[in-house]
């Protein structure tokens, strides 16, 4: 059952294999280090990897908004038991509106992964500034006529991208944890004091 409610999340917890051994090997100082040679390389790729990949699959996941244009909060679990939460989903897509002309649209689950990773490789402890959800094609056409850096088949009319900040995270370390997760677009606005996210191709502006 979808939980709408103010928390933060503590970060996942890592685990990494401890050695690898090849059967019938001989003891002796020179066999003993090929062993540790061979269990760091073998463990070298798993070290590297975002901690968001060792997170559990069905755990639950709650995020966190304040929307700078209507003063709105949502707190939300929106995947809980191992599956999306329709009324919470519902929630957001109410939340992340077209704040101009009050037209609602559906987000993108993936949108919300991908904000849900974000927030933790950042360890961020409180909400994500809502600048942009949804916006409509009149709105996003207006838009057009007052700034060339808003795009005509803008992600935004498809629920598929958002503007943000983070709360107590630098703007420079937001935009580079999402570079860093490559699941879409990537916009830096540090003039605007805002981040563009998206879940389409990869790239980044």
């Amino acid at each position: 059952m979808p939980k709408f409610r103010q928390t933060a999340l503590p970060g996942p917890q890592d685990t990494l294999p401890v050695s690898i051994r090849s059967e019938g090997a001989r003891s002796g100082p020179d066999q003993s280090r090929r062993r540790f040679l061979t269990t760091v390389a073998a463990a070298a790729p798993v070290l590297f990897l975002p901690k968001v990949l060792f997170a559990d699959a069905s755990a639950p996941r709650t995020l966190n908004f304040i929307h700078t244009h209507t003063s709105e909060r949502l707190a939300v679990e929106y995947f809980s038991g191992g599956q999306y939460a329709p009324d919470a989903l519902a929630e957001v897509n109410r939340f992340l509106r077209d704040f101009r002309t009050g037209d609602v649209h559906p987000i993108d689950p993936g949108l919300l992964d991908l904000l849900h990773q974000l927030a933790g490789t950042t360890a961020a402890s409180r909400p994500f500034h809502v600048i942009s959800g949804y916006r409509s094609p009149a709105t996003n056409a207006m838009l057009r006529t007052h700034s060339e850096g808003v795009a005509s088949g803008s992600l935004h009319m498809q629920g598929q991208a958002i503007d943000i900040r983070l709360v107590g995270v630098p703007l420079a370390r937001v935009h580079a944890a999402a570079l860093a997760l490559k699941k879409g677009g990537v916009g830096y606005y540090p003039a605007s004091d805002f981040v563009h996210v998206d879940t389409g191709r990869v790239r980044q502006w």
